[in-house]
């Protein structure tokens, strides 16, 4: 029996997550998600759209919407280098595309390997957040990208 004290795991057995950087931020989604990693490709600027939303890819003959994940965690905005990346992930069977200043490597955690996010995460912000995982070198924040995209999609139909 889980006590008030303990929280379950996010992660069950073992997963494997693909990390990206958002600046310092190193931030983490399941593998599962992540269809595909290309180079910047041309976004059609969509008129009237949400700030976060950069614009749409035709991603051989799929129409893909490319949002700025920056905007919606609220990080300061970056310049797009050599490195910048547009993760292509399936989030409830749509496929979407997020521009990440540098994807990093492929990461295999299991259940002990993951705390809670810290308890001063708080916020609309702080639910995107699902755990971290602290490696000698730094701390890696596991992304809710459903509940991200989720929060998107209200935010646009509030617009």
């Amino acid at each position: 029996m889980m006590t008030n004290n303990e929280k379950k795991s996010i992660i069950d057995g073992e997963q494997q997550f693909v990390t990206f950087y958002l600046g310092d931020v190193l931030l983490a989604i399941p593998i599962g998600c992540v269809q595909e990693i290309n180079r910047q490709l041309e976004c059609t600027p969509v008129p009237q759209a949400p700030p976060y939303v950069c614009g749409c890819v035709n991603l051989r003959g799929e129409v893909v919407t490319v949002v700025n994940p920056r905007q919606i965690l609220k990080l300061e905005p970056a310049d797009e280098t050599r490195e910048s990346r547009n993760l292509i992930i399936n989030s409830q069977g749509e496929a979407v595309g997020l521009i990440v200043d540098k994807v990093s490597d492929i990461l295999t955690l299991k259940a002990d390997d993951v705390s809670p996010p810290p308890a001063n995460l708080k916020g609309v912000e702080g639910r995107f957040f699902v755990g971290v995982h602290q490696r000698e070198e730094d701390v890696v924040v596991l992304l809710n990208i459903d509940e991200m995209l989720n929060d998107t999609n209200e935010y646009a139909s509030l617009a």
